[in-house]
């Protein structure tokens, strides 16, 4: 296969010779380094590309060219390519504009010059930025393929599982797809059990558990050890966190997630407000970051396993798992997050992952291009879903019962959303129904401060109507406040009345729960701040009350 393209452009010849240098000296056996003197140039070498059928990974360009501006050439650049990533090269001066492009054209990065040494202030951004297209990159396709229905519900899940597993996959319908379908019938019978796995090795699998699938594409479901020094339950920032910095000190770790890591956040499709990252991160990149941290320091993660209950059998704390299983260890952090509400309304459940959907569904978003959908919600989670479906769709309104955004929603995202013009808010209304035969049609709503009905043509339906934390599992074991979230700390009773059962000689150490070695951190956590950075803190923070009590058993 041909290398993909790294393209550089500048008009300063000295400044290009430099650059393209540098890009040969770190990526000329893994990339083709090609360089332009003007965005004309750029653009002819890109439609050549186009025409060859090459791909560009990158385009790295000076903002202060004759003719046109580096932001300018890459609205261009990228019509051609689209998935390629931007870099602009400017001068001090230049930043305002670097920033604004951000925005504007989303910018991945901008690189102040001079750029030397490049081994701190190049090769760290370009390497982390060409691992991101990496995995979002097109080749020719030998891996697993999921063929199905459009509005199957378990077809819609199933992708949903391996995208949020960053298993990559070829979806195949077979419903427009008569050799698909054939096969299909053959294996199965007919089409009344989706999907059907088609695998490299030649074998099937028929409308798989999320447990069967995670085992067939080598995702570990069980644990290799019996005992552990720490073990996490929940994969969300807070888990992840506490699996980084647990491992880092040397602690033997164990995190087991029921879905997919990343928790709530990891559905994000951008999430601009996380420190360090100028330009935004999809909570799917940032938790894949996290899992390689925290399994470069050796901690083992379990994926699409159910903790179905807590056990204490001093001194050790017994995790259960829905298939039977048990992992002992010294210490448990609980960071199983929040688990969506469900809307209840006529057609919501029929309709699921045939147009509606519970979160912004990222894997169904190019369904929808050039039509209509709306949002339930008015928090960060649905402004963030509402600016990435305004990429593709005509319009989004966000439907919220308030008389606004203002009272839920930080004011980056408002401001975002009010400079969009095909999404528009509709205040003071509730879904009442949701309509279709085998697909979503329309929905009705109502109007709370007339009391009237009216009927919305909608092609797709994200709900975004909050949560509540998920800890039945440990109902009747740790304590917890009216609304089901976890006590700890200095919200338990303390000094004369300690928690009940609390069998120590001392107060819950900071994010203990009222069993001694069983922790809580995130959003599970009664009191937490539900913020991704809060919940990567708290889980962080955590290790030092976990190591405190480790000390004592």
């Amino acid at each position: 296969m041909s290398k993909p393209i790294l393209l550089t452009v500048d008009d300063d010849p000295e400044v290009l010779a430099a650059i393209e240098r540098d890009l040969r000296e770190r990526y000329r056996n893994d990339y083709l380094v090609l360089k332009a003197r003007s965005g004309e140039e750029a653009l002819q070498v890109a439609i050549d590309a186009q025409k060859r059928g090459r791909t560009i990974a990158l385009f790295l360009v000076d903002q202060r060219m004759p003719g046109m501006t580096g932001t300018e050439l890459l609205v261009d650049l990228c019509k051609l390519f689209p998935d390629a990533r931007k870099v602009l090269l400017t001068a001090y001066a230049d930043t305002a504009a670097a920033i604004a492009s951000i925005n504007e054209i989303g910018l991945d990065h901008y690189l102040l010059k001079p750029w030397h040494p490049p081994e701190e202030r190049l090769y760290p951004v370009l390497d982390d930025l060409l691992t991101e297209w990496q995995s979002h990159a097109r080749s020719p396709y030998d891996g697993i393929r999921v063929a199905g229905a459009q509005w199957s519900r378990q077809c819609f899940e199933t992708k949903e599982f391996l995208a949020r597993n960053h298993v990559p996959y070829q979806w195949l319908d077979v419903e427009r797809d008569a050799p698909t379908r054939e096969l299909v019938e053959r294996l199965t019978g007919g089409l009344t059990r989706l999907p059907v796995i088609l695998c490299p090795d030649g074998s099937h699998l028929i409308a798989p558990s999320h447990r069967e699938l995670a085992e067939k594409v080598g995702l570990a479901t069980r644990a290799t050890g019996k005992f552990y020094d720490l073990v996490i339950v929940g994969g969300g920032p807070a888990g992840l966190a506490d699996a980084v910095y647990g491992a880092s000190e040397g602690l033997s770790t164990l995190l087991i997630e029921q879905q997919a890591p990343g928790g709530q956040a990891g559905t994000s499709s951008r999430i601009e407000n996380y420190l360090g990252f100028p330009a935004g991160i999809s909570g799917s990149d940032l938790a894949q970051r996290a899992i390689a941290q925290a399994r470069r320091f050796g901690a083992e993660l379990l994926t699409a396993q159910e903790v179905v209950g807590l056990r204490r059998e001093d001194p050790y704390r017994v995790v259960q798992l829905a298939d039977g299983s048990e992992v002992r260890s010294y210490a448990v952090l609980l960071a199983t997050g929040m688990a969506v509400n469900k809307l209840d309304a006529p057609g919501i459940e029929r309709l699921l992952g045939a147009g509606v959907y519970y979160g912004a569904a990222t894997t169904e978003a190019a369904i929808y291009r050039d039509r209509d959908v709306c949002i339930v919600g008015g928090a960060n989670s649905a402004g963030q879903g509402a600016v990435f479906l305004s990429r593709t769709v005509r319009q989004v309104k966000m439907l919220v019962r308030s008389t606004g955004l203002d009272t839920s929603m930080s004011q980056y995202l408002i401001d975002r959303i009010a400079a969009l013009p095909n999404i528009q808010i509709v205040p003071q209304v509730e879904v009442r129904e949701a309509r279709g035969e085998d697909h979503l049609e329309e929905i009705v709503v109502r109007h709370t401060d007339s009391g009237l009905d009216e009927t919305l043509a909608c092609a797709a339906l994200f709900l975004f109507v909050g949560a509540n934390p998920r800890t039945e599992s440990f109902s009747g074991f740790v304590e917890r406040d009216d609304r089901g979230f976890i006590l700890t700390g200095a919200d338990l009773p303390r000094n004369g009345s300690r928690p009940r059962h609390w069998n120590v000689d001392r107060d819950p150490f900071l994010f203990e729960t009222s069993v001694p070695g069983i922790f809580a951190a995130g959003d599970v956590r009664a009191g937490a701040n539900r913020r991704v950075a809060a919940a990567v803190g708290e889980g962080s923070a955590a290790i030092y009350s976990i190591q405190r009590y480790l000390e004592t058993v």
